[in-house]
């Protein structure tokens, strides 16, 4: 699985380097929350590799490379830029300060059972305006993740989380869960940095597909 992902991120890249100027009309605010951090380090992968280090990575990748693929055209702000705890009302509140278009938080899932395994969205549960557009989003990046890494689909699910819950009336917010840390290969794959990078990329086409039929 490895070997194979780090193939498509490489025709990802060429496929970028296609389409290069095909970006979004319009500036659109992303907040990408990396979960964790300090001393809550998130789930312990069987490789002994932490949450938090993983999701701070992914989240780093796509400021980079939206700025590599998109020239800069959405403006990336991060809940957290170092291994720091920040409280998940702040969380919320840089996205309400911020007017975001967009609210995605980075998770790894973990599970007692080994063989679980694929990426999961979640979006608030509440209903309000913007919950469709929520649910939009996260179906938009199962796909991608599903359709471009091969990552199991397990689905988009409702749930009353914090961080969810303060920013869904301001915006469509979503958490991810990229795979899990308890299993085998997945775990594998979440080590490496060209993996990061895939995963940053992909999250990134999702986000400019969303935006693109939204606007």
């Amino acid at each position: 699985m490895k070997t194979a992902k780090n193939v498509i991120f490489l025709l990802l890249v060429l496929q970028f380097c296609s389409i290069f100027g095909q970006s979004l009309s319009e500036r659109t605010i992303v907040v990408i929350d990396p979960g964790h951090g300090g001393m809550d380090s998130g789930g312990l992968g069987i490789n002994g590799m932490m949450e938090k280090d993983i999701v701070l990575q992914v989240a780093y990748e796509m400021v980079n490379l939206n700025e590599v693929f998109f020239n800069d055209k959405m403006d990336i702000y991060l809940t957290r830029y170092r291994d720091t705890l920040v409280s998940l009302s702040d969380r919320a509140k840089l996205a309400k300060g911020l007017k975001a278009d967009l609210f995605i938080s980075l998770h790894c899932n973990r599970s007692i059972n080994p063989n679980a395994s694929g990426v999961e969205v979640y979006a608030y549960q509440g209903k309000n305006p913007i919950s469709n557009t929520s649910v939009w989003l996260g179906y938009g990046l199962q796909k991608e993740l599903n359709g471009k890494l091969g990552f199991k689909s397990r689905g988009v699910k409702f749930a009353d989380f914090q961080v969810l819950r303060e920013t869904a009336r301001v915006c469509p917010a979503v958490l991810v869960e990229l795979g899990f840390l308890s299993h085998g290969d997945e775990a594998e794959y979440l080590l490496e940095w060209k993996s990061t990078r895939a995963l940053a990329l992909t999250i990134l086409i999702g986000v400019e597909d969303y935006c693109a039929i939204s606007n």
